[in-house]
């Protein structure tokens, strides 16, 4: 039997600019919901289904609703103008970012600064070979938003960065 496919991420806010000599390469990325935060905080639904544009590729995600940095995580590639039909149908708003990738020590760290409703938010993920797996922590790297949902493109799509009271923001 083939092992399911799991994701172990963390997420970071980011602080400051430290982090922008390092990028390697940048991708706009739009994507969407089929599904909403709410089916999945009232466990209608056991995954998030997620229409993501790349650059010129497209991918059709489902991710399970786990707690904690690993979740089983599904990727296809799609033909774009099939994903831009399925953004057509999402529901809540639509999430667009440039992603930046910054290679260190092995690893690749996945700076998303957010444009739209959720201009002003950076945050920084990191994948990982398992959960235990020890990483330097960058000097541009804040405090860790792993466990928070709000935090999750998901609910980025259903209440934007721009909807936070300056307490969450801070």
């Amino acid at each position: 039997m083939d092992a399911v496919a799991i994701e172990i991420e963390r997420k970071f806010r980011v602080v400051g600019e430290g982090w922008r000599p390092h990028v390697v390469k940048s991708v706009r990325m739009a994507q969407g919901y089929i599904n909403d935060m709410a089916a999945l905080r009232d466990a209608r639904q056991n995954a998030s289904v997620r229409v993501r544009i790349a650059g010129d590729q497209a991918f059709l995600n489902l991710k399970s609703r786990e707690p904690g940095p690993s979740r089983q995580e599904f990727d296809y590639p799609i033909p774009v103008v099939d994903a831009e039909a399925l953004l057509r149908l999402c529901v809540g708003g639509l999430i667009d970012k440039v992603r930046h990738y910054i290679p260190q020590d092995g690893l690749t760290w996945e700076v998303d600064q957010f444009g739209g409703d959720n201009a002003g938010l950076v945050v920084a993920e990191l994948e990982l070979p398992a959960v235990d797996t020890v990483f330097a922590r960058p000097d541009w790297l804040g405090r860790e938003v792993t466990d928070e949902q709000r935090f999750y493109n998901l609910a980025l799509a259903e209440r934007p960065y721009s909807r936070w009271s300056a307490v969450e923001q801070a």
